[in-house]
């Protein structure tokens, strides 16, 4: 058989098997077949149990850290490549280090950049990945990348959810180009807020730049960790008037005392993607499915068809 005709195969890292799952089900094949095998010491070793020679592989799984997520998805492209496979994308829904996009003070690595080298050093013949920290990031790699993004999965709920007077915020000055983006799309009012790090993950001030009084307020940022900044930023709105305050992070990264904090804080939702698995039973957090949005991207990619239309914020 030609292999222009051949299916592509989708595998899975371990900690996005249920994204997996769901992303083969809407592209309508079955999850391949992977067996990670672990020594005693920690060391793991991942096995194709099935023929990859001559196909496009799909191999998909977030890098948030620690570090074994990062290893798993370059062992797994290396066993890829010495399986001779013939085309192999890391469909990376959430790519892990990108916080390190560049030197903010001396001595410091810039650790987006290792890891584009090393994910094309291992085999990785294309990129798949959505809502970067920093747009630049793709500029890291040599091969493509395709950077999709998630607000054509939050624009739908945000409009069904009909909310009058709606501004959109941004939680930080970085995130005002993604605030105004989705702001056009909604045509609504923008604020931003302005907050100063004492060091990283603890902010020591915070002003707004803006008016929401009376307003349903939606928060717009591309990932959640600590939730510090965000709660804080929900605080602040409450205090100066507003209605509502809700907020939309595509990565729900969601350590330490997150989980805590979103409980007590005054947001009435946190929307986020499945692009990390999250806690379930969680009552302020609202998940939606970044399946379908990646599987149609990679049936797109296998039968070389448009994907311009997934790069509208």
């Amino acid at each position: 058989m030609p292999n222009n005709t051949t299916e592509a195969k989708i595998f899975t890292c371990t900690q996005s098997k249920d994204l997996a799952e769901q992303i083969a089900t809407a592209y309508g094949v079955k999850l391949g077949n992977v067996i990670t095998s672990t020594y005693s010491d920690g060391e793991f070793q991942p096995s194709y149990e099935e023929s990859i020679r001559g196909t496009r592989v799909f191999i998909i799984g977030s890098t948030n850290p620690g570090p074994q997520n990062l290893m798993e998805m370059l062992l797994m492209i290396d066993a890829a490549k010495r399986a001779s496979a013939r085309h192999i994308t890391a469909v990376m829904p959430y790519f892990g280090w990108a916080r390190q996009d560049r030197k903010d003070k001396p001595r410091v690595p810039i650790a987006a950049k290792l890891v584009a080298k090393m994910l094309e050093a291992a085999g990785a013949t294309r990129i798949i990945t959505m809502d970067l920290h920093a747009d630049q990031i793709q500029g890291f790699f040599e091969k493509p990348v395709d950077h999709l993004f998630a607000s054509t999965i939050f624009l739908p709920y945000l409009k069904s959810l009909n909310l009058d007077n709606l501004t959109i915020a941004s939680p930080d000055m970085g995130g005002s180009k993604r605030a105004y983006a989705y702001s056009k799309a909604l045509k609504s009012d923008v604020v931003i807020c302005y907050k100063q790090r004492a060091k990283a993950n603890v902010i020591s001030h915070m002003e707004l730049i803006g008016d929401v009084t009376g307003k349903n307020v939606v928060l717009v940022d591309d990932m959640v960790d600590t939730a510090g900044t965000l709660t804080k930023a929900a605080d602040l709105m409450m205090e100066r008037g507003a209605k509502s305050v809700r907020a939309i992070c595509t990565h729900p990264i969601l350590s330490g005392s997150a989980y805590e904090r979103l409980e007590k804080s005054k947001l009435e939702e946190l929307i986020v993607t499945n692009s990390i698995p999250v806690k379930q039973g969680v009552k302020k957090l609202r998940v939606l499915s970044c399946a379908e949005l990646f599987a149609e991207v990679m049936y797109n990619v296998h039968h070389n068809q448009s994907i311009s239309n997934k790069f509208v914020m």
